[in-house]
């Protein structure tokens, strides 16, 4: 399962049942979890983990140290869930201390090709990435977003969860759940209602989210008026938005 001529450092772990392809170096301090697949001419550096039925496509480079001219060689890390999809000519850093000392990927999450992950970046769950999608440092993307293809964001901001970034949006605010954004910078374009749908959400909570939709953006009332208005509304997809909202510190896109 490990091609001959692949270069693996005596300190990896290595668990069963996993495939590495020629000519990938495996670094020291990588732990690589059963049944993940690992194409030709990747290049993992530790410390960095990978979890089980990773599918890793050629030319991807992962935990390699961070681009920050802070960083003066600490020990940070990269830890990756299960079952992702990391295509062609990938790129994910490890952390700085200057965060949390590490950059998470979750599970089950698309990384098409040329996708770049900075340093202290968190990704959740269920996401997708298109061609050439990046962030910068200490970016969080929660569960079920999607990033268009050349989408970038902005160092510190956050993309919440099912909400979707068009082509060559530019993110530099954070991007409240469920919305839809485009454009440079980027700007709300309505509910991602194709997402929501796809996720198999009520028509009633369709409903509730336009509804919460038009008190944020369309009714002209500030951020501290329009949670006055969400918060009269009970849902747990409407205190998503609330919680959000509520927590962001650059500011939502408006």
């Amino acid at each position: 399962m490990i091609d001959k001529t692949a270069i693996i450092d005596a300190s990896a772990k290595i668990a069963k049942n996993v495939h590495i392809g020629p000519y990938s170096v495996i670094g020291p301090d990588v732990e690589i979890g059963e049944g993940t697949w690992i194409g030709p001419h990747v290049v993992i550096q530790g410390p960095t983990s990978i979890g089980r039925d990773n599918k890793i496509f050629q030319f991807s480079s992962l935990g390699e140290c961070p681009q920050d001219l802070k960083f003066c060689g600490e020990p940070t890390r990269l830890e990756i869930g299960n079952r992702n999809t990391i295509r062609e000519f990938c790129t994910f850093n490890r952390g700085t201390v200057q965060d949390n000392s590490l950059t998470k990927i979750g599970n089950d999450n698309l990384f098409m090709a040329y996708v770049h992950i900075a340093h202290d970046c968190i990704i959740g769950n269920h996401t997708i990435f298109a061609n050439n999608a990046s962030l910068a440092g200490h970016v969080t993307v929660e569960d079920y977003a999607i990033l268009s293809g050349f989408a970038g964001v902005f160092q510190f901001c956050r993309v919440g969860a099912y909400s979707f970034a068009a082509t060559n949006s530019v993110i530099i605010k954070d991007v409240p759940p469920f919305v839809k954004v485009s454009g440079y910078y980027a700007k709300p374009f309505g509910l991602n209602t194709v997402g929501i749908q796809r996720q198999g959400f009520s028509d009633e909570v369709m409903s509730q989210l336009r509804r919460a939709y038009k008190i944020i953006y369309r009714n002209g009332l500030t951020v501290a008026r329009a949670i006055e208005e969400l918060q009269k509304m009970q849902s747990p997809q409407i205190d998503r938005l609330i919680q959000f909202i509520q927590t962001s510190n650059a500011g939502i896109v408006r």
